[in-house]
């Protein structure tokens, strides 16, 4: 049963995936008639702009984001000023804090996974009332049978054939140590 249970998960997800993609793709017309009845306000706006405005504006802009900038490097350089001790201790919690933030998104990457594959159940179920029965049935027959009822069988037509085998193993027998030496010089 572990094979289904490995064959099933995924299949939700790819089908919960789907039928997300599918519901997103049926906001698109209303998005689009969105846009194009604002596009023209927004051409208006950006024609009926004066350029040195903008300029203006964007020189502001980037003279505050300068100012800023430049303060914030002083005072991490004044922070570097620290003793030595802080700041490894600092690399060290923030090291720490990583490692559980990594923790944290891999649960969330797993719970939102798990997520997405019941939906996928969800719709499948909807889409082919209780295919989990089809899918279970698959899983079976990909699933190879612990105790095959074929082996019995199987070995009564080889008994006489290893009988006959052994004999032909006997000759080939000088022929191994001369394959053993044709493996040395090759390695």
């Amino acid at each position: 049963m572990a094979i289904i249970e490995e064959l099933r998960t995924p299949l939700y997800f790819a089908a919960g995936t789907a039928d997300l993609a599918v519901q997103q793709a049926k906001k698109v017309p209303g998005l689009i008639e969105q846009l194009a009845a604002e596009a023209p306000a927004r051409i208006d706006a950006v024609r009926n702009t004066d350029p040195k405005a903008v300029q203006e504006k964007v020189s502001a802009q980037a003279k505050e984001a300068q100012a800023t900038v430049q303060a914030k490097v002083t005072e991490v350089l004044g922070s570097l000023d620290g003793d030595l001790k802080k700041l490894g201790e600092s690399a060290q919690h923030l090291a720490l804090r990583s490692v559980g933030v990594a923790a944290e998104y891999a649960v969330r990457a797993r719970e939102t996974y798990e997520k997405v594959a019941e939906h996928g159940e969800q719709a499948v179920k909807q889409w082919r009332g209780e295919a989990a029965e089809e899918i279970n049935e698959i899983a079976i027959a990909v699933e190879p049978d612990p105790e095959p009822k074929t082996a019995p069988a199987a070995t009564a037509p080889t008994a006489p054939a290893a009988k006959k085998a052994a004999p032909a193993k006997k000759a080939p027998a000088p022929r191994k140590p001369a394959a053993k030496k044709t493996a040395s010089p090759d390695a």
